[in-house]
């Protein structure tokens, strides 16, 4: 990976030393030093952006398995933090698209930590073709990350993030009880924080 460090903060040039070891040398820690300093970043720009804390948890994890999944294509003309935040931001406006959140303004720009501000673009609520097809990859890659989980855990996320029950209703179906299923769903998401950051869903 070639870079021009010239127009690079001392930061965005650390991050392109991480891709690298990640993409050329397989290095699990790479992957997980990236997220662990961008994972809180991400999650306050998703949250910002459809309200909602569990929602939010979900998004960020299918930002970075999008994002270590297509490592190999980043282009290092552009800061690492830029393109992983427009693929955090465009998840979740196909979210808000779908379950038509009311949500921030649609020229809200967020700012992003290198200065850079992404602009919050809503389009037309039917997706065209290629919208489609990235909407079906991006089902895809859950579906596989979703497969990892013991099957207690699979059910629960398939329940939530796929059928998109509330905990409410997930607990009817499951006849349990509702703290329980709050307490198992904040359990698997870390598990599926886990499988991200060390790379076991990519192998």
């Amino acid at each position: 990976m070639e870079v021009n460090n010239k127009q690079f903060s001392a930061k965005a040039k650390h991050d392109f030393k991480l891709i690298q070891a990640a993409v050329e040398g397989g290095d699990e820690k790479a992957y997980a030093e990236l997220m662990n300093i961008y994972k809180k970043p991400v999650y306050h720009v998703v949250l910002k952006m459809v309200r909602n804390p569990d929602d939010a948890e979900d998004l960020t994890i299918e930002a970075f398995a999008k994002a270590f999944r297509n490592l190999h294509k980043f282009n290092p003309e552009y800061a690492f933090s830029t393109w992983l935040f427009r693929i955090a931001t465009n998840n979740c406006i196909d979210f808000i698209r779908k379950n038509k959140i009311k949500t921030m303004s649609i020229d809200s720009a967020i700012k992003i930590d290198n200065g850079d501000e992404i602009t919050i673009d809503f389009k037309d609520l039917n997706l065209n073709p290629q919208e489609s097809a990235i909407k079906n990859q991006k089902i895809e890659i859950m579906q596989f990350i979703v497969g990892k989980l013991p099957d207690k855990y699979q059910r629960l996320v398939t329940l939530r993030y796929f059928d998109e029950l509330s905990y409410e209703e997930i607990a009817t179906e499951l006849n349990a009880p509702l703290g329980t299923v709050k307490a198992q769903l904040h359990r698997a998401r870390e598990l599926l924080y886990d499988m991200v950051k060390n790379k076991k869903h990519l192998i």
